[in-house]
């Protein structure tokens, strides 16, 4: 019988002082194959969809760079995601910086080699835009998949400036290509102003459940997340988490802030709220490091990119 290689581990602060060694997530180390892994931290540099303020190209990194705080195990759920995974980071997909048209492909092929390793992908944005070639991965492998969508936009806009791919339109292409199961979607944290109640209307007129962040003001949202459980059941489910579906208080280092949005503590409920549900990719997008050089809007992104990977299917609690 072989011997079972042991786990990575993240490079300890006891080993390596924190502000040391190489920025990867959560100081695991950077591997060029999916094989053998369960789980894989990704960056996708891409902000060529924004339709605002610029920078989430520089978003991975900078999460690379503030996850060097975090530990391996979750104190308050008792998540030890280390000792049943397998996992690294696969560093960042080499977009073309002057084409989206073409860096979708890119990032398909990509995240398809990812998949058919049965590694799960854990994406570290970007802006938006790239939820729309990482689902056609996911959805070649598994079939259409259920979504929890944490967003101050639905991203559903037929177009943007004539053009049908960008950072507000990939629900709505995601829907043209039979990607999502529209009964097991749920949008969490909408809000702001927009050009007309076709926004709202229109992905509920394809089955999503649309949660607007002023229904749940000052709410735990626990018992949103037992329905959303109940709903989605154990069918393939996508987690995408725009860093905006948060109140600008607390992540302005985005390109769209809106206020009145998600407290920290509602976003940990959220992620924590997934665990049960069978996850077969998450992403954290639209951290833009330009627009908070405290690094507190990255810190943020890397802590619920761990919090996601606390929830993923085999992940021991003690």
């Amino acid at each position: 019988m072989n011997p079972i290689p042991p786990k990575n581990q993240p490079l300890s602060g006891n080993a390596m002082p924190r502000f040391g060694g190489i920025a990867s997530m959560l100081r695991l180390p950077v591997v060029n194959s999916p094989e053998g892994l369960d789980a894989a931290f990704i960056g996708v540099p891409l902000d060529i969809g924004t339709s605002h303020r610029p920078g989430a190209r520089f978003g991975p990194r900078q999460i690379r760079a503030e996850s060097a705080l975090i530990r391996p195990y979750n104190m308050a759920t008792g998540a030890a995601p280390f000792d049943t995974l397998q996992v690294a980071d696969l560093g960042d997909v080499p977009i073309n910086t002057y084409s989206l048209e073409k860096s979708l492909p890119i990032i398909t092929g990509f995240y398809e080699q990812v998949l058919n390793a049965d590694c799960i992908p854990l994406t570290l944005g970007g802006d938006h835009t790239i939820a729309l070639p990482i689902l056609r991965a996911v959805v070649a492998k598994h079939g259409p998949v259920a979504l929890v969508h944490v967003d101050a936009h639905a991203d559903v806009n037929e177009d943007m400036f004539g053009e049908r791919i960008a950072h507000g339109t990939p629900f709505r292409r995601a829907v043209e290509e039979n990607l999502l199961d529209g009964h097991k979607v749920f949008q969490i944290g909408l809000r702001g102003s927009g050009y007309a109640s076709d926004d709202f209307d229109w992905p509920r007129a394809q089955g999503f459940t649309l949660v607007p962040a002023h229904e749940i003001w000052y709410q735990s949202l626990a018992p949103l997340m037992a329905k959303v459980r109940q709903q989605i059941g154990g069918a393939p489910c996508y987690l995408s988490f725009d860093i905006d579906g948060i109140d600008p208080a607390y992540a302005g280092g985005t390109g769209t802030p809106e206020i009145g949005g998600l407290s920290v503590p509602q976003a940990l409920e959220i992620i924590r709220g997934c665990h049960g549900l069978n996850l077969v990719g998450c992403d954290l997008v639209e951290v833009s490091p330009p627009y908070d050089v405290s690094g507190n809007t990255a810190l943020l992104g890397a802590n619920l990119l761990f919090e996601m990977l606390c929830v993923l299917p085999r992940v021991r609690r003690r």
